[in-house]
Order: structure tokens, then C-alpha cells, then sequence
């Protein structure tokens, strides 16, 4: 039986549009990006700056956490230290609940999406409004985001003017790109200037000035966190950097690898709430950390590179799979390369292991990602641990921050990934290369069967192959081996 990924990815294939919608636009953003980054001698210059800068918040990654906490509340912050997305959550509720909400108006953050804040909300009787144009698309259509940059990028506008029609007759809308986001404006308007609490993500937090940063081209970003009472901001405990001096290189590698733009219309610096003497600006600020995992990740000296990231989108833009499944055949919150390596470090390897699967190991995403993350080596690394179970590395460690006591290792059955058949047939490979004599004799029995092969039992050996040769030519057997043939030229067996 086919498993959940296999049978998302195959409904994904067969839906030509979505695939067509999302081919277009990947290659839009790749063109943007080669065009952003001319100059490779730069470009090489900017992403050893860009991995050093995260490298050393990783490696500093308690003591920062600290810094952040006690400026951001010199600053008059509140911070608060969430384990896991249940205790986000409850966070999250009790203040809104604090302040009598009834709604909250979202800009865009990946980190509340993982936690699953808009569902736990609306069982808690108060609504999430999405206001990024994209997210606000996906919740009218009740759909996930599909991309971490352009979440509804499977989408064409003939499809989303259909939507809009739907939950707006009385606006007046038709497929132009203009109007569409002319009738976005006008509807989002009034919620804005109704809200009382306002919720975002953090793209970096600078632990030195207590700042946090977002960055945003819709502007909605900036009404979420500036027009209501409150402000809540979300996010991962790894997205710290020591220094503010350390944004301006993140930021250009973040923008042109993301969309290809020098610097994106809006870069919103948050370091405090309304002062008495400000007409403007929430009176609350608060900074919710979360670790749902990171510390555990963070323990691990080679799978630590996975929080280098600064969620640009490139590693998908590139990625051959990606863009032919998209974003809902990975079935998770971060797809693409990214979350082929974050979703099993996250969630377990025996829940997401086999999304790292979900790769050609072109290489493709580490040679685009901005901060250098070894995307190929570390899926090696978890389809290695799937297969025969977690290594001492993964063994619970000291935490990263107060609040990450609960971490657990990644979870594997040692061997409990290989099906019977195929142990079996590892296991006769092993045997058989462990001796010269064996190996010898396997080779010329194999080389032998070339000719039967080629004839009359040809199927035998795509059958043999099984899903290999359902997508591939079957490889043709050699008659005679490279020991023969060098051989034959005059070379001895060493």
C-alpha cells in the first residue's frame, strides 16, 4: 500500500494546473534571483557572511536567548517561553482572552502555522483574520500555505478572482490583478481599523537592542503589529542574531533570494512598545520564544546547520521536486528541501522520515541557499537514521532556553524502516561483498545472465527493479565485468 507522501505526491502530479501554476512561478523567482546576484564573486562573499553570522548565534544560542530576554524587556517587552505548540497556544489565548478579544489580525508568520494557532483559536471562540494577501486566499479557500514565501502560489488569479466572487458578490472583481488586490484592500481596511490585537512572526530578533525585525511587502505587516492595542509576535527561538549590525547582510541575502528585490518594501524595526509621549503604536508588546524542538536540534553539532535558516524559499524555488509536487504534496508546515530536513527533526523520523526521501540529491538547494545549509548531506544523515535508528548524538541534552526542557530525541525504530525483502536482499549484499571469492562468483553468474536478460525473460529484470524502472529505462547487465576487461589490457588483480 502506497504511503501518505507517495499518495499526496501522486494526486499532486495529476493536477495540471496547480503544477503549471507553480512551474511559472518558480521560474519567475529563480530568473529574479540570478538577476539580483550578478556578481558570483559577491555573492559567495555575502553567504560566507550570511553562515558565520548564523553560525555564531548557534553557537551562542543560550546566552543570546538571555540578551534578548532582558532588553526586550528594559524595553518594556513582554517575553514569554513556550516548550511546545500547546503551550504557545495557551499563551496566545490567555492574552487575547487578558484583553477581551474577540479577533486578531495576522500578518504573515510560518511559525504560526506551525503551531496551528488559527485552529486552536476558532475552538476557542475567537477569529484569526489573515491579512497577507496570500494567507488571506488560503483561509477563504481553507487551505494550507503551499509556499513559505508565496503561499498561494498553486493558484492562478482565475481561481482566486472565483473565490473572491464567492465570499464578496457585492464587490465588484474580475481576474485583473489590480482589482483583485484593490478588493483585498477594501475589505481588509475596516478589520484593521476594528482590531484590537495584532499577531506576527519575527523574521530576525537582535539580541543586543531588544529589536525585533520584519519584513514585508503588502504593508499589512505593519498595520498588524502598529494599529491594534497589542501586538503578539511569534517565533522560533533560533531566529536570534547577536548583533544589529548583523541585519544588513541577512536581509539583502533574505530578499533577493527570496523575490529577487534589493530590499522589500517594508522593513518594520519593533523595539518597544508606544512610549507616553508617542500618539501611536500598541501599548503591549509581546514576544512569544518558541522551541517545539529546536533545542533538541540545536544539541546535534551537523544537524544544527538546519537552523541556519532565514526561510528565504530558494532551497524550494530550485528544487526539482518541489516544483513538480509543490508545497501540499509534502503534507507539512515547511515543505521542499527545508522541510525535508526540519519536518523529521521536528515532528520524528518516524512520523515525517520519510520525507527526506523526497529528494534527488541534486544539490540544487545548497548551491542557492543563502547561509550555506548542507541540505544534501544532512538528508543523507536522516534517511540513514530512518533506516537503522538514531545515533548517540541525538541522545537528550542540555536545553537552549528555559523553556525547552520537554525536548525529546528524534524518534526511530532502529531497522523498523526496512521491509522484509528488502533487508534480506542488503543483507545477501553484504555477504556476498564481503568475500573476493563470492564477489567473483556473483559477477560472472550475473554477467552470464546478460544474454537471457536481453531476451526472452527482458521483464524479468524491470520486474526486479520494481518501482526503479516504473519512472526509468532498466540498466543492461554486462557480459563481462571490469576486472575482465582491465584483464584482457594486460592489468593484474591487485
Amino acid at each position: 500500500m502506497a504511503s501518505a507522501f507517495r499518495t499526496r505526491a501522486g494526486l499532486a502530479l495529476s493536477r495540471e494546473r496547480v503544477r503549471g501554476n507553480i512551474r511559472r512561478a518558480m521560474d519567475g523567482l529563480v530568473a529574479k534571483r540570478r538577476a539580483a546576484f550578478p556578481d558570483d564573486a559577491e555573492l559567495a562573499q555575502l553567504r560566507d557572511q550570511g553562515q558565520a553570522i548564523r553560525d555564531h548565534a548557534l553557537a551562542n544560542l543560550p546566552a543570546l536567548l538571555e540578551q534578548l530576554e532582558q532588553r526586550c524587556r528594559v524595553n518594556g517587552m513582554q517575553v514569554h517561553w513556550a516548550a511546545d505548540a500547546a503551550q504557545a497556544n495557551a499563551i496566545i489565548l490567555d492574552l487575547l482572552r487578558g484583553h477581551g478579544a474577540k479577533a486578531v489580525i495576522k500578518g504573515k508568520s510560518m511559525v504560526s502555522e506551525e503551531i496551528g494557532v488559527n485552529a486552536y483559536l476558532e475552538r476557542h471562540g475567537i477569529e484569526p483574520i489573515e491579512t497577507d494577501l496570500g494567507e488571506l486566499i488560503l483561509q477563504l479557500g481553507n487551505e494550507h500555505p503551499s509556499h513559505i514565501i508565496t503561499p498561494a502560489v498553486h493558484k492562478d488569479r482565475a481561481e482566486i478572482a472565483a473565490l473572491f466572487n464567492r465570499h464578496f458578490p457585492d464587490e465588484p472583481c474580475s481576474d485583473d490583478i489590480d482589482q483583485l488586490t484593490a478588493l483585498a484592500r477594501r475589505v481588509m481596511r475596516a478589520r484593521f481599523q476594528g482590531a484590537t490585537v495584532g499577531m506576527s512572526g519575527v523574521n530576525f530578533a537582535v539580541a543586543e537592542t531588544g529589536t525585533l525585525c520584519l519584513v514585508e511587502n503588502e504593508g499589512n505587516g505593519r498595520l498588524s503589529t502598529t494599529a491594534p492595542d497589542m501586538h503578539i509576535a511569534v517565533t522560533g527561538i533560533e531566529k536570534v542574531v547577536a548583533r544589529l549590525d548583523a541585519l544588513a547582510p541577512l536581509l539583502t541575502l533574505l530578499t533577493r533570494s527570496a523575490t529577487g528585490q534589493p530590499v522589500t518594501t517594508y522593513v518594520n524595526m519593533i523595539s518597544g512598545p508606544r512610549k507616553p509621549d508617542e500618539r501611536d503604536g500598541p501599548r503591549e508588546v509581546h514576544l512569544v520564544l518558541l522551541d517545539n524542538g529546536r533545542s533538541r536540534i540545536h544539541a546535534d553539532p551537523e544537524l544544527r546547520a538546519t537552523l541556519r535558516c532565514i526561510r528565504c524559499g530558494a532551497c524550494m524555488n530550485h528544487c526539482p521536486v518541489y516544483t513538480r509536487i509543490g508545497g501540499h504534496g509534502y503534507g507539512t508546515v515547511y515543505p521542499g528541501p527545508i522541510g525535508a530536513i526540519l519536518e523529521p527533526q521536528l515532528q520524528g523520523l518516524q512520523v515525517q522520515g520519510e520525507l527526506a526521501q523526497a529528494s534527488s540529491l541534486c544539490g540544487a538547494c545548497a548551491e542557492v541557499c543563502p547561509v550555506r545549509i548542507p541540505i544534501p548531506q544532512l538528508l543523507n544523515r536522516l534517511r540513514h537514521e530512518h533506516a537503522e535508528g538514531p545515533t548517540a548524538s541525538q541522545s537528550p541534552s542540555q536545553s537552549a532556553s528555559p523553556a525547552s526542557s520537554q525536548s525529546v530525541p528524534i524518534q526511530a525504530v532502529p531497522g523498523g524502516h526496512r521491509p522484509g525483502l528488502q533487508g534480506r536482499v542488503w543483507r545477501a549484499w553484504a555477504l556476498l561483498h564481503a568475500s573476493p571469492a563470492r564477489y567473483r562468483w556473483m559477477r560472472r553468474t550475473i554477467g552470464g545472465m546478460g544474454g537471457l536478460l536481453d531476451g526472452p525473460f527482458g521483464g524479468l529484470l524491470g520486474g526486479l527493479f520494481g518501482p526503479w524502472t516504473r519512472s526509468r529505462t532498466p540498466p543492461r547487465l554486462a557480459r563481462r565485468g571490469l576486472q575482465d576487461l582491465a584483464r584482457q589490457e594486460g592489468f593484474a588483480d591487485d
